[in-house]
């Protein structure tokens, strides 16, 4: 694996973020190796050349912890916002496990995203860090059968193996739940396949769903989505054009009633799916953890 330089690892701090109660944006590995045919992060904002080769910043455990330990509060750290950092070089390198010693060590809380297995390697660090402040898994899916998943998240773990995931995590006791974003418009945004998200995902013991109806596509990531459309969906990249033209944000045509049909279900079995009531339950029970000084 290439290792590539780095100044800092941690962002700033953030306060009461309202994505998921984070407050502080950590990306160890840069590059993904996952193949989803819709990822943002290939945008050509990001600068991130080659991605879908894995790569990991240099010193990044010793940037990490002379970080930690001068921040002046501690707080939630969200990883896998640009690069899952469950990514298949994870399991030889252990980068992701040793920087959740560090944030264990340290007292800090954790959020992660991800679309893998592994992650149930990590339960004990998670259990330990979940003892003195929040932990969060949220874990993507977009696609309840395995059969359309394996089209557009072609290199990530099937979603079955996912919401296999979404019980462990309950058994051990941590706060997990699913991401369910992006939901393709023509592919994903049928009530069919979004109950049967939904109805696993109680299955499975989560805790909440997240949904966003639509997905976002701009310079670069518009061009891959096209191009795998075009590969595996002849005739809807069409489709697309016609209605989204060059808009940055394509919502599902069908976004108001999938919300309402989303809510309904969720409400039904039970499940948290509104930001605040997922940050406050996650949260619940360690008090102003942000303000903590060292």
């Amino acid at each position: 694996m290439e290792f590539i330089p780095a100044k800092t690892i941690l962002s700033g701090f953030e306060t009461g973020s309202v994505w998921f109660g984070k407050n502080y944006n950590m990306n160890i590995y840069k590059g993904c190796s996952h193949g989803c045919i819709y990822c943002d992060s290939r945008s050509e904002c990001y600068k991130v050349e080659d991605f879908d080769r894995v790569r990991a910043k240099a010193d990044a455990l010793e940037l990490l912890e002379r970080e930690l330990k001068v921040k002046r509060r501690t707080g939630v750290v969200g990883i896998g916002a640009m690069s899952d950092p469950y990514n298949p070089l994870e399991k030889e390198y252990c980068l992701t496990r040793s920087a959740l010693e560090l944030i264990n060590k340290y007292r800090y809380g954790i959020a992660i995203t991800t679309k893998s297995d592994l992650i149930t390697r990590d339960i004990d660090l998670l259990q330990s860090i979940k003892s003195h402040s929040p932990v969060l898994v949220k874990i993507t899916i977009t696609a309840a059968k395995d059969e359309l998943c394996k089209i557009i998240e072609p290199h990530a773990a099937a979603s079955s193996s996912r919401f296999a995931v979404s019980q462990e995590m309950a058994g051990a006791g941590i706060f997990s739940g699913i991401l369910l974003m992006p939901v393709l418009p023509f592919l994903e945004d049928n009530e069919a396949n979004i109950g049967e998200i939904i109805r696993l995902a109680n299955q499975h013991k989560a805790k909440f769903i997240y949904p966003a109806f639509g997905v976002t596509l701009r310079q670069n990531q518009r061009a891959w989505y096209y191009a795998k459309l075009d590969e595996h969906f002849p005739g809807l990249k069409k489709k697309y054009i016609e209605r989204f033209g060059s808009a940055y944000e394509c919502r599902s045509p069908r976004a108001r009633e999938l919300w309402n049909f989303f809510q309904t279900e969720c409400e039904r079995f039970g499940m948290l799916y509104k930001m605040e009531e997922i940050i406050n339950s996650y949260k619940s029970g360690y008090g102003d953890c942000q303000l903590t000084l060292f």
